[in-house]
């Protein structure tokens, strides 16, 4: 299978890179960033593609065409943009992706990585869980694709060094240890949460919405880590 992944500069897209490398169902990972991919991570499976417009996804199509998965981790914290940019990162870029696939591949599976608090009925008093949960119902209700599923994960704690990674992902890291010992069902591993989006990709689900819990039990039942 070949898979596309979005926001692979990131945490999670990157892990998300380093399992489909290793995952023997993936033949072909195609990389869509803005900005030149991590150089420690190779494959003759991987392929980089640089892309400055995400409102705009023309040159992509025949790319668009020939995959079967798109993981989209594409994402930044509310407190790192205004609110109109963390709008049209969070919820237009996407829109605009999905809509864009939807027109030459209605059959690829879509997984769009939010995250815990995200409000399916866009009024939390957070302009995260409001704009999170607007794309969620955006996707479903206007993409056009035949199979969206949302991931949304709580706490992750993660396996590689985030030297190199945004000042948030690095800032929550503590956050998540100790919610290990506090509330362990709100926390998931890096490797287990990017295995489990590889198997939904792959596999679909009966289910599109999947909690950090349920991304657990799709890990636990499935033996996706050791």
């Amino acid at each position: 299978m070949k898979v596309i992944i979005f926001g692979a500069t990131g945490g999670i897209g990157s892990e998300c890179v380093r399992q489909a490398i290793e995952d023997k169902d993936i033949e072909l990972i195609t990389v869509v960033t803005r900005r030149p991919f991590d150089n420690c991570i190779t494959s003759d499976k991987l392929h980089v593609v640089l892309h400055a417009d995400f409102l705009d996804y023309t040159s992509l199509l025949n790319l668009f065409e020939t995959h079967q998965i798109c993981i989209w981790a594409l994402g930044i914290s509310q407190n790192a943009v205004n609110e109109r940019e963390y709008i049209e990162i969070t919820h237009d870029y996407t829109i605009a992706a999905v809509k864009a696939i939807a027109s030459v591949n209605q059959t690829m599976r879509f997984v769009f990585i939010s995250g815990m608090g995200a409000d399916s009925t866009e009024q939390s008093r957070f302009l995260f869980g409001r704009v999170k949960g607007k794309t969620e119902n955006d996707l479903v209700n206007e993409g056009g694709l035949r199979e969206i599923y949302t991931v949304r994960p709580a706490s992750v704690l993660f396996s590689q060094p985030l030297s190199n990674k945004a000042w948030y992902e690095r800032a929550i890291q503590p956050l998540a240890h100790i919610m290990t010992l506090v509330k362990p069902s709100w926390t998931i591993t890096s490797t287990a949460l990017a295995r489990a989006i590889l198997y939904i990709g792959k596999n679909g689900h009966h289910a599109t919405l999947f909690e950090n819990e349920d991304l657990k039990h799709v890990v636990s039942q499935n033996n996706l880590v050791e």
